[in-house]
């Protein structure tokens, strides 16, 4: 019947038709009534859920007529539309039909209903749809139903009307693309997601596992955005007053600023200090005008103390500033953060470690420094070398301003470089210590320390032979060898009889100790010695102290007093904190807490015990089990709390971070973690897990030093 419709005439078609509608009369008919009395029923429905207050009478027929209508066209206006052309040839050969006839069909032809329900459904039951279905429409427009909606083929037009079809159906693709346009929008969203654990895996860059660049090669290529200046001086309010001899004195702005710089350590032990005083008022004076210089003579009359008071205020509204302050403060530095903090250096983007310069201030020093008390001048554009590829594009300085040199030397790893005025020492910023640059340097410098361990024996050797030259140079250097080898620390024994101001190895120096290292193996430096000392310390402390039987947190207390003998030998030391006794007596009320919860908890449990004796049956037994349970959970938290106890009571003195950090070889720590089932996490926190990321993925638990 498909083929050879294609040759025959609108009458015969029309006849076909009509003898088809006669054989269906009757079942079309009553179709339609229930059809009819099903949309009466669906009508009052949406209308009260469309209006929840009632309207006017003449408005609800209108809107009946209007659906009624809808339903004889055999489908929306909307579906109407888009088949205009198409259903004038078929108005022609319907006129002879009746119209539920003609309706019937045309509802078949142009899929008002859809396609798999059609065939999927039973005939009598094909143009009914449930009331979830019919309400759709009200939710959404009606396109996106007809997005899917693929016309069926009618058998019996001609080639015309056919190509016709065709190029209303592109037609209507092309209105709908936008709508699929939106649709393949929202289609990669859950991809990104998917792809977000792989760009964190690109931001750790896995160095280690390319090849190296030639010797003193350290970049191809670098890029940044150069330093973030300190602030600009804001100046004090109009009522803070400065006093000279009990008078106002109204300060210019560069005498003032370094004004705030004391009165900031008003009450600080330097600004008792004679030579920290000295300094500063020298240095103030230099910034003065010419009328304060022959007004303000003596430090001892002036009058900081309303600065200090303002300053106090201010830290003390920093300190209680509100939730969305400290969010908005957050929020700047982050940003500051992305824009300065990094770097591309290789392909790669790369932390920089400090990229803010020192604002200006007072120098504090060690000790009884002489210099202490000096202004540390402002850092300008014009101090500033900037250090970056050919091909990078240079940052810009700040408005008039322009940096004092821009370089290229790819053999240096710090990005920026100043000189400060104090000591004269150059000032880089340089890279984080989680960069390729530091893991490099480190693990280059562990493997040298390695490299160390097959000759130690020969050199101990060498030098305790040294011991008794005739030479009396060689035998300063034996000794001085034996100190850098065993980190001898009682040397003031050595230097009885001798003056305070005379050298202890007078016919030694730094250059000939050190050619006479490299003469012993390539690389060799005291540092290498001491990394070397330090590390293969370690590895034997820790199989000495590491019990298998052992929890994690005795585990933990084992690696800390392992840690502990390298920071003796290293002569890592440091004063007890401040908070230390306040801290202990904490810790100590926390253990005195847990030990009367234990108490109570074993008491519990001793009569739950006496109760199943009793009664015998399976309710008292889960209470016994409950109760033995939260007995062991005591146990381990009042020991673990005595641990910690322990741990910081024997670290009171001892700094265990330098060694750790600077001279333990990393990778000892990772493959003892792995061994004995630790977390990293309890040795290394998050920074050090970043800085020491290339010993985390390289060493397994068999890496021996």
């Amino acid at each position: 019947m498909s083929g050879d419709h294609l040759h025959n005439d609108s009458q015969i078609e029309a006849d076909f038709r009509l003898n088809d509608s006669h054989k269906h009369k009757d079942k079309h008919k009553d179709r339609e009534h229930r059809h009819k009395e099903h949309k009466k029923d669906k009508e009052k429905d949406r209308e009260k859920s469309k209006h929840s207050n009632s309207e006017h009478k003449d408005s609800e027929k209108k809107h009946k007529e209007k659906e009624k209508t809808k339903h004889k066209d055999g489908s929306s206006e909307k579906h109407k539309d888009k088949h205009k052309d198409r259903d004038k040839e078929k108005r022609k050969e319907e006129k002879i039909r009746a119209s539920g006839d003609a309706k019937i069909k045309k509802e078949k032809e142009n899929g008002f209903s859809s396609p798999p329900r059609i065939k999927d459904e039973p005939e009598d039951d094909g143009y009914f749809a449930s009331p979830k279905e019919d309400l759709k429409p009200l939710k959404r427009p009606r396109d996106e139903d007809d997005a899917d909606y693929k016309p069926k083929k009618i058998k019996t037009e001609d080639i015309k009307k056919e190509k016709k079809r065709k190029l209303e159906e592109e037609e209507d693709g092309k209105l709908k693309k936008p709508k699929n346009k939106d649709k393949d929008k929202k289609v990669p969203e859950p991809d990104n997601k998917k792809k977000k654990p792989k760009k964190e895996e690109e931001q750790k860059w896995k160095w280690w596992e390319e090849e190296r660049y030639p010797e003193g090669i350290k970049w191809k290529f670098l890029e940044h955005k150069g330093p973030v200046f300190a602030p600009p001086y804001e100046p004090l309010p109009e009522s803070v007053k400065f006093y000279y001899d009990g008078k106002v004195v109204k300060l210019s702005p560069k005498a003032e600023e370094v004004a705030t710089f004391f009165a900031k350590m008003l009450d600080h032990e330097y600004t008792t200090k004679e030579i920290f005083r000295k300094n500063f008022f020298k240095d103030w004076r230099k910034e003065m005008t010419n009328e304060e210089k022959n007004t303000i003579t003596n430090l001892s009359k002036c009058d900081f103390t309303q600065m200090s008071q303002y300053f106090k205020a201010q830290s003390e509204a920093r300190k209680q500033m509100s939730k969305e302050e400290k969010l908005k403060i957050k929020e700047e530095n982050e940003k500051l953060l992305k824009e300065y903090g990094f770097c591309i250096m290789d392909n790669h983007k790369e932390r920089i470690a400090n990229f803010k310069i020192e604002p200006p201030g007072l120098f504090r020093g060690r000790g009884n420094h002489p210099k202490m008390g000096m202004l540390k001048r402002r850092i300008l554009p014009e101090d500033i070398i900037i250090n970056c590829s050919k091909d990078a594009k240079v940052p810009s300085p700040p408005p008039g301003h322009k940096w004092k040199e821009v370089r290229h030397d790819n053999k240096v790893t710090w990005l920026v470089s100043w000189t400060e005025n104090i000591q004269g020492s150059i000032k880089y910023i340089m890279l984080n210590p989680s960069s390729r640059i530091k893991g490099e340097k480190d693990w280059q410098k562990y493997e040298t320390a390695r490299r160390l361990k097959k000759c130690v024996d020969k050199i101990r050797n060498q030098y305790r032979e040294d011991w008794k030259s005739k030479e009396m140079k060689v035998r300063q250097r034996a000794v001085a060898l034996y100190f850098i080898d065993k980190v001898f620390k009682n040397l003031q024994l050595f230097m009885e009889n001798k003056q305070p101001e005379d050298d202890l190895f007078d016919r030694l120096n730094t250059g000939i100790l050190n050619k006479h290292l490299q003469d012993l193996m390539e690389g060799l430096t005291a540092k290498v010695f001491r990394t070397y000392n330090a590390s293969i310390t370690l590895q034997q402390q820790l199989k000495e102290l590491t019990a298998p039987d052992e929890n994690i947190p005795a585990k933990i207390l084992s690696y800390n007093r392992a840690n502990r003998a390298v920071a003796i030998l290293c002569n890592h030391q440091r004063a007890p904190p401040k908070t230390f006794e306040k801290s202990m007596m904490n810790l100590q009320s926390k253990i005195d807490a847990k030990k009367d919860q234990l108490a109570d908890a074993r008491r519990d449990l001793k009569s739950a015990k006496a109760d199943a004796k009793v009664m015998k049956d399976a309710k008292t037994k889960k209470v016994v089990e409950s109760k033995k349970k939260a007995v062991q959970r005591l146990e381990e938290q009042l020991m673990k709390l005595e641990v910690q106890a322990t741990d910081r009571e024997e670290n009171k003195q001892i700094a265990l971070g330098t060694s750790k950090l600077n001279y333990l070889d990393p990778r000892i720590s990772v493959a003892w973690c792995k061994k004995w089932g630790v977390p990293i996490e309890k040795i290394y926190n998050k920074t050090q897990r970043e800085k020491f990321a290339w010993a985390i993925d390289m060493a397994d638990e068999d890496y021996e030093f």
